[in-house]
């Protein structure tokens, strides 16, 4: 990626995303997984939209929260050669 100078633009670090152990009933994160599959969503993935849209019909999302992250691979890094 190049900016309007053609100099190469500097990746900013993606903020730190939490770790948090969430104990679920085998019943329900069975259906969660079905869900996420059906969306092509990891469970991870699945359970924080859930969790986002909980957050935004209640009226508490967070005004810092980011953007979800973007699905698939990371970009290749380009080594300039």
């Amino acid at each position: 990626m190049t900016d309007t100078s053609g100099e190469p633009q500097q990746r900013r670090p993606a903020p730190k995303r939490r770790s948090v152990l969430l104990r679920l009933d085998p019943a329900v994160h069975e259906a969660l997984q079905r869900w996420a599959a059906d969306e092509l969503r990891s469970v991870n993935a699945q359970i924080e939209v859930v969790l986002r849209d909980a957050l935004r019909s209640a009226g508490r999302s967070p005004r810092g929260a980011g953007p979800l992250p973007r699905r698939g691979r990371p970009p290749k890094e380009q080594d300039g050669g």
